[in-house]
């Protein structure tokens, strides 16, 4: 799925939130960078409907999310900040009624959990609660379901933040085998730098602005730095 931002300006009463944002999402693994408060939230809220463009648009393979909202949400896989799991219902539970929303019978829902529980290390919760689990597990528990319906575009606002380096390696991994074996267009934001490699197209979002966008290794022969921390420098430094 492509999605195409052109000329994005949001704001919150006085608050500029985002300011003339434009980027092209293609199928594969994208980073967006950014420190807490750069905007990421607001282009996620803008991205899956929850608030309306101020000025621009939001296309995805050419249809706009005003257009046709549910039609594009059926094809997206959208994990928040906040938790969003029922945590007094078990694993299966939550992953079974996210599937049935979707229209996928008992049998293919199970299937589909099981083969995604196995993939995030999860097979022996299958029948525990929620309110039972460690951060990183309800993170993957997240990931499953919005995986559940096969979408064709993931959007991850900070999945990892909070959880423990093995919970981020998996998850990160998982996503990342997606993009890349499977044509899903996934944008990961992020404010970490250990989780953008070289060859990941990323967008770097400062102040609601989009400051920077490339191949990371063409940004880093670029500014003749090499690594994203000293990329970050830089571009802090220049802004």
């Amino acid at each position: 799925m492509e999605i195409d931002i052109q000329g994005v300006t949001h704001s919150y009463g006085k608050v500029t939130a985002l300011s003339d944002v434009s980027l092209t999402l293609n199928s594969g693994f994208n980073i967006l960078l950014g420190p807490n408060g750069a905007g990421k939230s607001s282009l996620f809220a803008l991205l899956t409907g929850l608030e309306r463009i101020g000025q621009g648009s939001i296309y995805f393979n050419g249809c706009t999310i005003v257009q046709n909202r549910a039609s594009i949400m059926k094809r997206l896989g959208v994990v928040f900040q906040q938790n969003t799991l029922d945590i007094d219902l078990t694993v299966k539970q939550n992953l079974s009624y996210f599937a049935s929303l979707h229209g996928l019978n008992p049998i293919e829902s199970i299937s589909r959990i099981h083969t995604l529980l196995s993939e995030l290390d999860l097979s022996d919760r299958l029948d525990t609660k929620v309110r039972s689990l460690n951060g990183g597990h309800r993170r993957r528990v997240e990931l499953a379901r919005c995986l559940i319906h096969q979408p064709t575009a993931l959007l991850l606002d900070e999945p990892t933040v909070g959880l423990d380096v093995a919970s981020r390696r998996l998850i990160h991994s998982v996503v990342h085998d997606l993009a890349l074996k499977q044509g899903v267009t996934v944008l990961w934001a992020t404010h970490l730098f250990e989780e953008v490699y070289s060859k990941d197209p990323l967008s770097i979002l400062l102040n609601g602005q989009l400051i920077e966008h490339d191949i990371c290794s063409a940004l880093l022969g670029k500014h003749h730095v090499e690594n994203v921390n000293q990329l970050w420098d830089v571009l802090i430094y220049a802004n």
